[in-house]
Formats: structure tokens, sequence, C-alpha cells
């Protein structure tokens, strides 16, 4: 029997274990109200992405600052989800990945998270967005994540009920559809993806896929994560951007109340358009700011060039290593010996003299074992995540 909608976007219905779950109406929407104003916000945020775009150009090697704005990206996504560890404490994962770091689960999904956003980027040359791409993904993400495979069943479609917020079905703030009708509103979700004939603009398209994603909450953990994910790689798929510098969860994270309200009141309401709104917003506010980092970055990298440019003999190595602390900002004595494949006495000289210029920082305060920061460098990054917490 068909089931009934009571607004554009579904209804709730009854299940026979006495709790109400969301069933999704026929996707996409097919009667959203793009008014003027909507079309001058959506105005200001493409032409805020072909700026940010045009920036990123002029970067000498924008991949070295793909990575640090990748890592941003997992640590405040992974943080909206609860976790602890910050940007710098990945980075000191991955860089010394012997080291002891606190809140070790945070940190590994901080990297499982950089981890799926690299291998996704790469998969979408040979993979459309599809079923296929998340399950590939969410595996990615949940490898040795919090919570066991019971609960988390890497890459696979959940086969029982979930709920967001709340102990149990009964009392959570949002029940997702039913295994049955989860099937069939992910089955309709992919075959959106990848219809040609959207008469939304691209940004609306994305906006109204994340929502629906959201809703349909196809994994027993990870949801959250995957969707902010999957705004990136389809930023991409639509050739919007072409690297991956655009990332929602810091304005997500900022707007966290606002965020999870919207979504709802598509599901309440049927109210696409304020959702769709708020998502704009987001597009435009975060360009505009990883603009201004890259500005900022630039600035950065060029005034420090020019002091190690002035160390005479010992330049070249300098510069070099200097170069190498764009894709990873912590270093080791270890570190810079195989970088620069000199002795240890000559990279321990150099740190220090690096440290002298205030171009490093030693940061751990340990006296064996030392690490150092480029903190400038950080800071055009980490400022965003203090952003976030405010």
């Amino acid at each position: 029997m068909p089931y009934q909608t009571s607004h554009r976007a579904g209804v709730y219905r009854e299940q026979a274990a006495g709790f109400r779950a969301f069933v999704p109406a026929p996707f996409p929407p097919a009667d959203l109200n793009i008014d003027d104003n909507m079309i001058v916000e959506l105005s200001r945020a493409d032409r805020a992405l072909a700026r940010l775009d045009g920036a990123a150009s002029v970067l000498p090697d924008v991949d070295l600052f793909v990575t640090m704005y990748v890592f941003q990206e997992a640590a405040l996504s992974s943080q909206i989800e609860g976790t602890q560890a910050t940007l710098v404490d990945a980075l000191e994962a991955e860089a010394e990945p012997s080291h002891a770091v606190e809140e070790r689960d945070d940190v590994q999904e901080i990297i499982n998270y950089v981890e799926a956003m690299r291998f996704g980027i790469n998969r979408l040359a040979d993979l459309p967005v599809s079923k296929r791409l998340i399950e590939e993904i969410h595996a990615t993400l949940m490898e040795d994540a919090r919570g066991g495979d019971a609960v988390r069943t890497p890459g696979e479609i959940r086969t029982s009920q979930n709920w967001w917020g709340g102990t149990s079905p009964a009392n959570a703030r949002y029940v997702p559809p039913p295994v049955d009708e989860m099937r069939r509103a992910l089955s309709e979700w992919e075959r959106a993806v990848n219809r040609d004939d959207w008469t939304l603009p691209p940004l609306l398209r994305i906006g109204v896929l994340h929502a629906q994603f959201e809703t349909i909450h196809p994994f027993l953990d990870g949801n959250g994560r995957v969707g902010r994910l999957l705004i990136t790689f389809l930023l991409i798929a639509e050739e919007i951007l072409s690297k991956p510098l655009l990332y929602l969860s810091i304005f997500f994270k900022q707007h966290r109340d606002e965020y999870n309200s919207r979504l709802q009141a598509v599901r309440d309401e049927g109210d696409w358009e304020g959702w769709l709104r708020f998502f704009v917003e987001g597009v435009h506010t975060v360009a505009e700011s990883a603009s201004a980092s890259v500005r900022g970055i630039l600035e950065v990298r060029e005034r420090d060039r020019a002091t190690l440019g002035n160390l005479g003999g010992r330049s070249g190595n300098a510069l070099l290593l200097h170069e190498a602390l764009f894709s990873n900002p912590v270093v080791n004595s270890k570190r810079a010996q195989e970088l620069l494949d000199v002795t240890q006495p000559t990279a321990d000289g150099l740190l220090a003299t690096m440290e002298e210029l205030g171009i490093l920082t030693e940061w751990t305060g340990r006296q064996r074992g030392k690490s150092w920061l480029y903190a400038d460098y950080v800071n055009v990054f980490s400022a965003a995540e203090s952003e976030s917490q405010s």
C-alpha cells in the first residue's frame, strides 16, 4: 500500500515497537521555491567559491596546502561527534606515529577521516558518488574506531533501526527510516545524485542531497562524518572546485544547534528552503574564510623564505625543510635528517637556528624526543578551530 505524506519531506509512522520513525517522501523534492533572495545568496556563494578556486591556483604547490585543509576538516568534523583531540594532536600523530598521544582513540578518528577523504577523492576518478562509494568511505572512516565492530559495522548499510539523540527510539530526537524504507530512500538518493535532468543549480543540489543523506542515516554510526565528506566529493564531482578546499564542518560546528534544527525542520515541516538558505550561507562564509587563509599562507611563506634565504650555505637545506613543513608542520630531528639526508648534528643545528629565528617553536617541553611546530602556519588553520569553540 503506498505510504501517505503529510508534507513534502515525508511523514512519521508508528512502528510495531511503539515508537515513530520517519518515512521520506519521494526524492528529490519537485516543488522547491527558489525566490529572488535565494538567487542573490546563491550568486554570492558562487562568486566566493570562484575566488577561492582562483586564490588556490596561485599557491606554489596547492596539494601541500590541501593536506592541511583536510587535517583541519578532519579535526573539526570529528569534534562535532565528541572527539577531544585537536588539529595539532593529529599532525603530531602522523609525524611521529610511535609517540604516545593522549586521547589516542580520538586521534585515530581524525586520522581515519583524513584517510577517508584522500581515498574518496582518488576514488572519484573511476567511481561516481554512489552507494558503493559511501560504503567504501565508511569502511575507511570506521576502521579501528571506538565502539566495536558489533556497533560500527564498518562499510555496511545498517540492518537494524538506529536513532539520534536520546537513549532509545522512544525518546530520541530523531528516528530515521526503518530498514526497508531506508533502503528504498537510499536507492532514490543514489539515482538522484547521478541524474542529469536536475533543474536546481549545483550548490542547491548538493544542499538537498546532504540533507536527504542525513535524513536517511544509512549507517549505525558515522553518518554525520560521511555526510560532511560527501559535500566535498560532490563539489569536486560537480566541478565547482578543482581541489578539495572547502569544508563546512567549521560552519556546522559554530552553528551546531541551527544546523540540527534546520535539518529537523525539513522533516517536521518540509522546510527545504530554510535549510538551503542556511547551507548557502555556510558555503559563502567558509569560502571567504578559506580565501583569507590562502592569502595568510602566502604571506607566511614568503616572509619566512626571505629570512631563510639569508642563512648562507645552510639556506638550501633550510628552504627544503621549510617547504616540507607545509605538508606537515610538525618536525623532529629524525624527520629532518631523513628529509635532508644529513647527520643528526646538522639537523639539530638547523632546527635550533630556525627556532632562534622564530620560525619553529619547540612545543612539547620534553628534554628528549623534542618536536618543533611551524606555529605561524598552523595558526592560519587552528584559528578557525578556536573560533569554532566559541
